[in-house]
């Protein structure tokens, strides 16, 4: 084949324009395609994750607003004048109290967060000093919480009280003289005794209701108010 003849076959199957813009449109189609393929499936993978998340992200919002709230605690509406509600439970030392028990008497019922606490051993040691000039007014004192008899006793023994301790674990008393309900500390609520006094009267009426009680000179201040009667 002459010089002449291999330059035009060369410009012919690899040179020529013709060639040129088909092997071009042919890649840039592929490539299209190739792109358009792998586009797709992300595009749905993404808008499955992102509903996905979105969902999550609800579940999780919806779940922790339950969990922010705490069930709200069975308030009582117990005011002065009211007769106040029976009970039955169990004291230190075994025996069972009941409200009954105290029928023409006038009793105290103070309620306290947790046995020996600083704040409640104060309150339980000030009523113990005052048992004898209760007792001179004709009136009985319980201290009431939601710990069990051991804890109680132990309580009991280690600030050596003498004002009976009553155990209410299933908050039934608390619940019913409204010493239980939503307390905060450092930023979180919770549910838990609120510090309560309460003075029954001889006829088994509520005389006096003392709440969010500061202990410093409570126990005189009942004292004062049962004598008054």
């Amino acid at each position: 084949m002459s010089k002449k003849s291999r330059k035009k076959s060369s410009k012919t199957s690899s040179g020529s324009p013709t060639a040129k813009t088909k092997t071009a449109k042919t890649r840039a189609s592929t490539q299209a395609r190739s792109a358009k393929t792998q586009r797709t499936p992300a595009s749905k993978s993404t808008g499955t994750i992102a509903k996905a998340g979105s969902h999550k992200a609800a579940s999780k919002q919806l779940k922790s607003s339950k969990s922010a709230s705490p069930p709200a605690a069975a308030k009582s509406g117990l005011a002065e004048g009211q007769k106040a509600p029976a009970f039955r439970l169990p004291r230190d030392g075994g025996d069972v109290v009941t409200l009954a028990g105290y029928a023409g008497r006038k009793l105290v019922l103070f309620f306290y967060p947790r046995a020996d606490t600083p704040g409640c051993t104060r309150e339980a040691i000030d009523f113990t000093r005052l048992a004898d000039a209760f007792a001179a007014a004709g009136t009985a004192v319980l201290g009431i919480s939601a710990d069990p008899l051991k804890a109680q006793e132990k309580f009991r023994d280690k600030h050596k009280l003498g004002v009976p301790l009553i155990s209410d674990e299933k908050h039934e008393m608390l619940e019913a003289y409204g010493a239980w309900g939503q307390k905060s500390m450092y930023g979180k609520s919770f549910l838990g005794i609120l510090r309560t006094t309460i003075l029954v009267g001889a006829d088994g009426r509520v005389a006096r209701v003392w709440r969010n009680v500061r202990v410093d000179g409570h126990a005189d201040e009942v004292l004062e108010a049962a004598r008054s009667l």
